[in-house]
């Protein structure tokens, strides 16, 4: 094999371990490359977010809202890229607010978003009650999960959450792995979400800067081998504070994004949480070419998108 060779095989495979794909409010995610497209999550009501009026008491635009709602399922048809939204709250009075508004306006699948765990039990058992269990993935299940959580969660029957691979003791790759995995005497955060009820777990890899991109998706691609369950991680809101981007011009972050994307997709992961819903219209085209690209690669390795919507079919004639 010549060195040419040797790069595209590294950059553009098929993982030795077999894949599961879990479906969430109707949208599949998992799989090998090429197989599915990356699941594309846009945050709304998240802080700095202009269409909230009152954070703490979830008063927001209600007409905008929808609008960034309607553009993200525009791009996701235009591009048969699959969508999700993070709701995000501070309280939970605020977001049931807003998930009672996303499950009013669209049937997109939403993450359940709240900064500490009273927040998102308080909303998953508003989820339960409304019936909307079968959309709802629980955002997250980090290092901080307690007993009590475990049975709190066990109690929404939810049964989708965000495993959130964040090592306080340990940043590096191999870290986001023990933490999933567990160390002696220690249970990883993987088997601890089967006690919770949690039966399609997505595996989060964080990132923390910009050159922390790279831990974030090499994790991704740690844990799928390892684990053979849906991974992703969120590789674009960091860009927005890059202060030195400033100076390369007004297309550098957006450029810088593109590049980003494309660096986490080409390593398997199967859900990207790219920040703010407004950035919809340049990040779906931007996925859906580089799926393309790898689901057309992905034939010489014997494998077919599983979707007659897969970017590769929507953006291309083939």
């Amino acid at each position: 094999m010549n060195i040419l060779e040797d790069h595209v095989v590294n950059a553009l495979f098929k993982f030795g371990r077999r894949q599961e794909i879990f479906e969430v409010g109707g949208v599949k995610v998992g799989g090998q490359p090429g197989e599915l497209p990356t699941v594309l999550v846009g945050s709304i009501f998240h802080e700095g977010h202009k269409i909230v009026i009152d954070r703490s008491l979830g008063i927001f635009d209600r007409s905008e809202a929808e609008n960034l709602i309607n553009i993200q399922e525009e791009m996701s048809d235009k591009t048969g890229i699959p969508c999700m939204l993070d709701v995000v709250g501070e309280n939970p009075q605020a977001i049931i607010k807003y998930i009672e508004f996303v499950a009013d306006v669209t049937d997109s699948p939403f993450l359940i978003n709240g900064p500490n765990a009273s927040t998102r039990i308080k909303a998953a058992n508003y989820v339960k009650d409304a019936g909307l269990q079968d959309r709802a993935v629980y955002n997250s299940i980090n290092y901080t999960l307690s007993d009590e959580e475990i049975t709190a969660i066990r109690e929404t029957e939810l049964k989708t959450a965000i495993i959130q691979a964040f090592n306080p003791k340990n940043p590096y790759p191999n870290g986001m792995i023990q933490i999933l995995e567990g160390v002696p005497g220690k249970e990883g955060l993987i088997a601890r979400a089967l006690k919770a009820g949690i039966e399609k777990p997505l595996l989060f890899m964080p990132v923390l800067d910009v050159p922390s991109i790279g831990f974030a998706v090499h994790g991704v691609y740690l844990a799928k081998e390892k684990f053979g369950l849906p991974a992703g991680t969120a590789p674009i809101g960091v860009v927005g504070k890059w202060s030195k981007s400033r100076g390369l011009g007004k297309d550098a972050k957006i450029a810088c994004r593109g590049g980003a994307l494309a660096l986490t997709q080409l390593r398997g992961a199967n859900f990207i949480i790219y920040g703010s819903i407004a950035k919809a219209k340049y990040v779906f085209p931007a996925c859906a070419m580089i799926d393309a690209i790898i689901a057309y690669y992905a034939r010489s390795l014997g494998i077919r998108p599983l979707t007659k919507n897969h970017p590769l079919y929507k953006m291309f004639r083939f």
